[in-house]
Formats: C-alpha cells, structure tokens, sequence
C-alpha cells in the first residue's frame, strides 16, 4: 500500500477568512441605489414604450406588462453585472 502524502508538505495550512462589512454595507447601499433607479426605468420605460408603438391595440391589455417585463429581466441582468464588477472592487471575504 503507497503511503500518502503529508499535507504539510503539499498542502499549505489554510487561512482564516474574515468578512469584511464596510465593504458588504458599501456594495449593498450602492446596489440598492442602483436598483432603484434601474426598476423604476424599467417601470417607466415599458409603460412609455407601449404607448409610443400603441402596443395595447396589437397585444391588448398585455402588452405593457409583457414590455415591463423584458425591461425588469434587463434590469436583473444589469444589476448582476454591477454586483459582480463591485464585489471585484470592494472584496466581501479578505485571508488573514
């Protein structure tokens, strides 16, 4: 039977991990912001958007949901970036 590998000789100890909240409270504040501003638009824009093209006359009473819809998973999809590109930034977990 081959003996195993110690694991001080290949395995480095772990580290401890520790949160850092200024930078979770930075990014959630932020995103939190951004959120706002990013569903209202896409609240607003849907609406504005159907009754530009009279959507409701092609969808009926569907079409500014539908519209209000697509813009709100463009808004999630936004929001991920931005969570992503943030927490690049600001790092919720440093090693110590």
């Amino acid at each position: 039977m081959a003996k195993r590998p110690s694991t001080t000789a290949t395995n480095p100890p772990p580290t401890r991990r520790r949160v850092r909240w200024a930078s979770v409270i930075t990014v959630l504040s932020a995103a939190t912001l951004i959120a706002a501003e990013v569903f209202g638009a896409a609240y607003a824009g849907g609406w504005a958007l159907s009754n530009l093209f009279d959507l409701t006359s092609y969808f009926g009473e569907y079409g500014t949901p539908v519209l209000q819809v697509i813009f709100f998973a463009l808004g999630f999809y936004v929001m991920a970036l931005f969570i992503r590109a943030a927490c690049r930034v600001e790092p919720f977990v440093v090693s110590e």
